[in-house]
């Protein structure tokens, strides 16, 4: 029984690990994409969007994510495009700087990341709910476990540093497992 619930907490702390690196490597492409929509005009989006999915609507005129990208960037407007670099480079600055806390073992990125990334992952619920979205509601569906996944590896470490007596500061690499 024993040998059982060790594989399990070795397993959830490496999808815990994983989880972290996969928001910060997401948080480091948000900045990038945050980056080149400053820099990028509108109409050369267009030509490389045209340019990304002309040969998906070649083979499928009616291919929804491409003629929804097509859509999208007809419609970018300057402002629109500000709004989203602004959003693209404070989410991704967030994720990365929480992602690089939580690995770096600081205990106070965890409640941080939890109730954070908690209230993305409800807006992104809402926002699915109005907007039917999969994607959306998948997207949600990670963040909620990964969430979950932050809370049990905090609570492990807060156990941990109460029988050690001491804030041996946590952290990913810290505990045996």
């Amino acid at each position: 029984m024993k040998r059982t619930a060790a594989k399990r907490t070795n397993w959830l702390h490496w999808a815990f690990e994983t989880g972290i690196w996969l928001k910060g490597i997401d948080g480091a492409l948000e900045l990038i994409g945050g980056c080149l929509f400053l820099i990028i005009r509108p109409s050369a989006l267009n030509r490389i969007v045209a340019f990304l999915t002309q040969h998906e609507l070649q083979e499928d005129p009616d291919d929804l994510v491409a003629n929804a990208l097509r859509h999208a960037s007809d419609h970018l407007s300057s402002g629109s495009k500000l709004i989203g670099a602004a959003y693209l480079l404070a989410h991704g600055a967030l994720k990365v700087f929480l992602a690089a806390g939580i690995l770096r073992g600081k205990l106070w990125c965890y409640p941080t990341a939890i109730a954070l990334m908690g209230m993305l992952a409800l807006l992104e619920i809402v926002r699915a709910a109005f907007h039917f979205s999969i994607p959306l509601f998948a997207a949600a569906g990670v963040d909620i476990i990964i969430v979950a996944l932050i809370w049990r590896e905090y609570r492990l470490i807060r156990k941990s540093n109460g029988r050690q007596g001491g804030r041996s500061g946590g952290g990913v690499n810290s505990q045996s497992r």
